[in-house]
């Protein structure tokens, strides 16, 4: 290289001449690989049979209200209020603000998105600097490299920036891109779905815990009129009115029903546990809410959106899909890992035995270079990828299809359940009255020694099992009202702009 070659190049034609190479390959490059398309909504109507009705039993009980599908009714997104429950209110609102499962989403998607700006920093060029000082003795067997042909021992000071960039020619950038924010969405998507379960969970809690709290009170309310009936019984029995062995099945039938109770209060602080542990708190601390069936009302006006925006509403049916993008994405960078790879480097910098002489006269020095490489053979090993990365598509558009399939059986599930509750509360209303004439009667002709002990069992036993079947489905018509509002997505996209969303609050 002559004296004139190596003269000292403004670091500015290094960065221009880059941005040129850089500019061409862009704007020439096309992303391969197939561009994804959103999935089409089941074109259906409706959720059910026709034989659905739109409006539910009703009997004349607290909870025993007629309930109403509204087709294409908005759904609230904090739709538990509609229980008018204060203390569910407050619970939710404790969950939601600490449960660890939704901090956990939450840190999910900032990983999620922290990766997506990552990957965008691929389609700058790289810009490094460096600088090394060494101190060495050549060897008199070689040429000395100085000017100075007697000096063997110096110091040599080496000081440049290098330029680094490789265009996205075929779009496998690009492609790797849209995979990302494919799995960022499916991340959103994901702690939506975690926000409306553990809500949902809150909501489920304490219903139980007011069905529990009332089968109790039902269980004693039997013992009650069990241990009167044995004090009866033994009063006659000193009176010789009746004989040991109808004491004897009274005591009985008194221990039989006490047995029950254990199992329920086992259930019921099993239940408080499950709360405390939902809104984030150890089970010694003892939640401030209780719930009864009182503290509860049914919504009588039930949105149910129609079925083509269910796609849009259910948060797990908008991952899968978001699932179903980043897997597209995916066969278009299989593919383009298969197209020449380029890349173009730069570099300017200095040497000298001087630190203050680096870049004086002819000591600078540059390079800019480009390089084209493709594969000649690997074996198989793009080539399967790509096949891979097709299955993978194959596997996720079966799972969105499932996904979906599954959202609208819950929906259906739910809406079927909600009537099949009411004629069930209308019939234990009915079977429970009419169980408790059959005791009262009953007790009365035992105080008279009109009956036998097996009479007054057999009516025992049937009020006892009318009365928690009573319990049970009046806490099952608002357990599977809940059920509606998950089963139809929770409402999240309703919630308000000014209130910050779980996906904002995991970007903070």
């Amino acid at each position: 290289m002559t004296p004139l070659d190596r003269r000292a190049v403004p670091p500015g034609a290094v960065t221009r001449a880059v941005a040129s190479l850089m500019a061409v390959a862009l704007l020439t490059g096309c992303a391969v690989g197939p561009n994804f398309t959103r999935p089409a909504a089941p074109p259906v109507d409706s959720y059910a049979r026709p034989s659905l009705s739109s409006t539910t039993a009703a009997v004349d009980v607290p909870g025993g209200d007629a309930q109403r599908l509204l087709p294409g009714g908005e759904i609230p997104h904090d739709w538990w209020t509609l229980f008018e429950s204060p203390g569910l209110n407050a619970l939710v609102e404790r969950a939601v603000r600490a449960n660890p499962t939704l901090v956990a989403a939450q840190q999910s998607l900032r990983q999620a998105t922290a990766l997506v700006s990552a990957q965008r920093g691929l389609f700058f060029p790289t810009l490094q600097g460096s600088f090394a000082p060494s101190y060495q003795r050549t060897s008199a067997t070689f040429s000395n490299p100085l000017t100075d042909p007697n000096q063997f021992t110096y110091t040599l000071y080496t000081a440049q920036v290098s330029v680094g960039f490789m265009p996205d020619v075929f779009g496998g950038t690009r492609r790797q891109l849209e995979s990302l924010l494919g799995q960022a969405e499916a991340q959103r998507f994901q702690l939506e779905a975690a926000y409306m379960t553990l809500t949902s969970n809150v909501v489920a809690a304490a219903v139980q815990e007011a069905s529990l709290r009332a089968q109790l009170a039902a269980t004693r309310e039997i013992i009650a009129i069990s241990t009167r009936s044995l004090d009866l019984v033994r009063r006659q029995f000193q009176l010789g009115a009746v004989s040991g062995l109808e004491v004897s099945a009274q005591e009985t039938a008194l221990a039989q029903v006490e047995q029950t109770l254990p199992p329920l209060q086992k259930q019921l602080e099993q239940n408080r546990n499950l709360l405390t542990a939902l809104a984030a708190r150890l089970p010694s601390d003892d939640p401030d809410e209780t719930f009864e069936l009182a503290s509860f009302r049914l919504p009588t006006d039930l949105p149910v959106s129609v079925p083509s925006r269910l796609v849009e509403q259910r948060p797990d049916v908008r991952a899968a899909e978001a699932q179903l993008h980043a897997a597209s994405a995916q066969i278009g960078v299989a593919v383009a890992n298969q197209m020449p790879q380029f890349t173009i480097t730069g570099a300017y910098g200095g040497t000298s035995t001087a630190f203050t002489q680096l870049f004086a006269n002819g000591n600078p020095f540059w390079t800019i270079a480009g390089n084209l490489a493709q594969s000649i053979f690997d074996g198989g090993t793009l080539l399967y990828r790509r096949r891979a990365a097709e299955a993978a598509f194959e596997q996720a558009a079966a799972q969105y299809r499932s996904t979906v399939i599954t959202g609208f059986q819950n929906v259906a599930d739910t809406l079927y359940a909600l009537q099949a509750d009411a004629a069930s509360l209308t019939a234990a209303v009915g079977a429970e009255r009419a169980a408790r004439r059959t005791l009262d009667i009953t007790l009365k002709q035992q105080e008279l020694g009109g009956v036998n002990y097996l009479a007054l069992l057999s009516a025992r036993q049937a009020y006892q099992q009318t009365l928690i079947a009573h319990v049970q489905a009046q806490a099952s018509r608002l357990a599977d009202t809940a059920a509606l509002f998950q089963a139809l997505g929770g409402g999240w996209w309703n919630r308000p702009p000014a209130a910050p969303t779980t996906g904002e609050a995991a970007e903070r």
